[in-house]
């Protein structure tokens, strides 16, 4: 059966292994999730397993005598979305997401998914939405060199040459230049599982997983392990 899960980053701490070896890991809040819904190749045109991830409150409209509409919780679940929670028998959720698995029919409606789903030494690729740095220079964004930094010179930070002269007269595709930074998906391939604590549902991950701490991470069997 193919694995995968969501998770939140709690954050990098360090632990010792087994050979007394100091080995820096991100801690992964994973789960539990519940499978929302089935997706098959007769019904959808492809298989797939839909889960959900972190309670979310329920979108409610109440009406006076009047008529008069007072609602709470305005950015809550919504009417339709409480009907595809209430079919898989759960709660609303906050995240959900889809894992195109072959083998989605292994999986059951309503069914939760834990983090000992994985085991110690398993190999996975972590996706999460980056930090965010705002408005960057081109040498904090692409690594690129700076002038002197001396009195007398008049070139210190500054990206350089945008383009050529007369032939072709113009700023080329695809050059690089300052701008907004960071904020973007990213899928770090090939990290190692540490360790696993089922009874909290805590993944310890080898290395930095990508995002914020807080951020949502999905964590997937590796492709090329």
């Amino acid at each position: 059966m193919k694995k995968a899960i969501l998770a939140t980053k709690v954050g990098m701490t360090q632990i010792f292994n087994e050979d007394g070896v100091l080995v820096p890991v991100t801690v992964l809040q994973a789960g539990p999730c519940v499978v929302t819904q089935v997706k098959t190749v007769e019904n959808d045109g492809y298989s797939a397993v839909q889960v959900g991830f972190v309670d979310k409150k329920d979108k409610t409209i109440n009406k006076d005598a009047s008529g008069k509409k007072e609602i709470i919780h305005e950015h809550g679940t919504t009417k339709a979305m409480q009907g595809h929670f209430k079919k898989a028998g759960t709660t609303s959720k906050r995240y959900v997401r889809e894992f195109r698995f072959e083998n989605a029919e292994e999986y059951t409606l309503g069914a939760e998914i834990k983090a000992d789903i994985f085991a110690e030494g398993d190999k996975i690729d972590v996706t999460a939405i980056s930090k965010g740095k705002g408005f960057e220079s081109a040498i904090r964004k692409y690594g690129q060199s700076r002038g002197p930094m001396g009195h007398g010179s008049k070139f210190h930070r500054h990206a350089g040459s945008n383009g050529t002269s007369a032939t072709p007269s113009r700023v080329l595709p695809g050059k690089r230049m300052p701008g907004h930074m960071g904020a973007v998906k990213v899928t770090t391939q090939n990290l190692t599982i540490v360790k696993v604590d089922a009874e909290n549902n805590l993944l310890l991950v080898k290395g930095a997983v990508p995002g914020p701490k807080k951020a949502l991470v999905t964590v997937r069997e590796a492709v090329k392990a």
